[in-house]
Formats: C-alpha cells, sequence, structure tokens
C-alpha cells in the first residue's frame, strides 16, 4: 500500500514540473504607487527548468532579476532598486491564468499588503 501511495506522489510531483507555467517572454504591467501614480513596468522573463532570471525594466533602467523561481502556476522573484543612495529588495509573487499574471509586490522589511497588479504577455 505504501508504494502504491508513494508511486502516486511522485507521479504528481513529477506532473507539476511537467505542467509548470511557461512564463518565458516579455510582459507588461501598470503598477500602482505612491498618491495613486502608475509606473509602467516590462518583465523579460526566462524559465529553465524550475529557475526564474531576466530583467524588469522601468523608470531606472534595466534590472536583473534575483532568486526566480516557478512552481505549476506560482512565479517569484526579486529586484534590487537604488532610491537616493538607498537600496531596497521589492519582492513579487504570482499565479499565472493563460496571458496574465496577477501579482502583489512588496517591499522586504515593510509591513502592509503591498502593490496588487497584473503584467500581460507582450510576446513569447
Amino acid at each position: 500500500m505504501k508504494s502504491k501511495f508513494f508511486a502516486v506522489f511522485v507521479f504528481a510531483a513529477l506532473a507539476t514540473a511537467v505542467f509548470a507555467a511557461d512564463v518565458s517572454g516579455k510582459w507588461t504591467a501598470e503598477i500602482p504607487g505612491r498618491n495613486g501614480q502608475v509606473q509602467t513596468a516590462s518583465f523579460d522573463f526566462k524559465v529553465d527548468g524550475a529557475k526564474l532570471t531576466g530583467t524588469m525594466s522601468g523608470r531606472q533602467g534595466d534590472t536583473p532579476i534575483s532568486d526566480g523561481s516557478v512552481k505549476g502556476d506560482d512565479i517569484a522573484f526579486n529586484v534590487v532598486v537604488n532610491f537616493n543612495g538607498n537600496e531596497m529588495k521589492l519582492v513579487y509573487k504570482g499565479k499565472v491564468t493563460g496571458e496574465v499574471i496577477k501579482m502583489t509586490r512588496t517591499r522586504e522589511g515593510a509591513e502592509g499588503p503591498g502593490q496588487e497588479f497584473e503584467a500581460k504577455r507582450a510576446a513569447k
């Protein structure tokens, strides 16, 4: 009985890895900021297995993505930005649904729910 359960568990784990969301390519988003301002950003994702890399482009130019991962339909990554000489780590988490990623961005160490936004596929 235990071997059947183990086999089903292994199959489910492998199926999840095989059916990971394909987020490779360019995505665009309107990210809410302070005082109701909106920042346009683009993401250029590259996926290798469960590893997510690439860049985020916005007002500060291209910034590399770090610590990125893809697990099924969930993605997560960090971006380190510099504001007035202060480095800040932004933590992104998202759920892929077709050609849209529903994301949340929080600042590491900050309180509050963060900013929610959607990124839409621009090109593969």
